[in-house]
């Protein structure tokens, strides 16, 4: 059996979570009248007390629907330069919204409040573009799967509304941030202007996306998703995996933490391996060297039926989820140890 570490996007449904789609109620979603879909946005949004939501295919489609959403061409966005809504999404800010980004070096992909206000363009400067969005990324993806702690994103918060920003999160992983800060998604929903959750990643749906704001925003975001060609028919035998998830994939979390962290500790004592990004929920990155290059690294692994993922010309990333078993990390201990 092949242990796939490349990414928690890999994960394929359970038996249960098939069943639930088999058994989905369907109707059209583009007229509004899928029921599963429509249970599916109202649940997400009220686990975060917001007022509305929507179900996309992606959480590309649902970063780039907001970011649309809440500016104007020649607009400008503030992230951290690892942010997915920059490296990993197509130049789909330039391209869809039409704005510029001020890129900021944060420390493992998280940004401060400080380093908002030093970004912010002066609003009478003809020169300059128009501050108009902060998007945080949760976990950070490039960061290892960092999270942040809840007093800086309120100070991030801050300074957004002194300064009439809009707050945006990329929470494709926002599910193993609650369980490894013990937090409660209603805490985020009440400091974000708007948040993209994902399904598809840790709670090991197919497909999906949702985001989440206010009814006016919701409503405003339902025709950007049309024009961007997200618009899905009987799409509720995909919500319905996505209940099943909600209900059911969340705890679990707290496993592939652990699992990863007994990884990145193995890794730790192998001296062809240099830094490791501090591993914090699911999402091992660390350099080789030595003997080993990362592709050599991962074609090494490939030869137990363990697959992992080259970032860079120093970085392999493993990422743990749903369909990793004890049985896999413990071959992929036994291997590592072999090395």
């Amino acid at each position: 059996m092949t242990t796939d570490l490349r990414s928690d996007t890999f994960t394929k449904p359970s038996p249960a979570m098939l069943e639930a789609m088999f058994k989905a109620k369907v109707g059209d979603d583009v007229f509004g009248e899928d029921p599963t879909v429509n249970q599916l946005e109202s649940m997400a949004a009220e686990m975060f007390k917001m007022e509305a939501a929507i179900f996309c295919p992606s959480g590309t489609m649902t970063n780039q629907i907001a970011i649309k959403c809440h500016t104007q061409p020649g607009d400008e966005v503030i992230c951290d330069e690892l942010s997915h809504v920059y490296q990993y999404e197509g130049g789909g800010i330039a391209f869809n919204a039409g704005c510029s980004v001020k890129l900021l070096h944060g420390n493992r992909g998280r940004i401060t409040a400080e380093q908002v206000e030093e970004a912010i363009n002066n609003k009478t400067d003809l020169h300059k573009a128009y501050t108009r969005l902060v998007s945080l990324e949760n976990t950070a993806n490039r960061g290892g799967g960092s999270c942040y702690d809840f007093k800086d994103i309120l100070a991030i918060k801050n300074s957004c509304d002194q300064h009439q920003l809009q707050l945006h999160l990329d929470g494709a992983r926002i599910w193993n941030a609650l369980i490894a800060k013990k937090e409660k998604p209603i805490e985020y929903g009440t400091v974000f202007n708007s948040i993209s959750i994902c399904l598809s990643k840790g709670l090991g749906t197919p497909v999906g996306s949702l985001l989440l704001g206010t009814t006016d925003f919701i409503k405003k975001a339902r025709r950007v998703r049309k024009i961007f060609g997200g618009g899905m028919r009987q799409a509720g035998y995909l919500a319905a995996a996505g209940i099943y998830a909600l209900e059911n994939n969340i705890n679990r979390l707290e496993e592939d933490h652990i699992h990863s962290k007994l990884i990145a500790d193995a890794l730790s004592k192998k001296d062809f391996v240099g830094n490791i990004i501090p591993v914090e929920t699911n999402i091992i990155i660390f350099e080789v060297k030595g003997p080993y290059s990362p592709v050599s690294f991962c074609a090494k692994l490939k030869e137990h039926q363990i697959l992992c993922l080259p970032i860079s010309a120093s970085q392999v990333r493993m990422v743990i989820h749903l369909d990793i078993t004890h049985e896999m990390v413990n071959l992929l201990l036994s291997v590592l140890e072999s090395l």
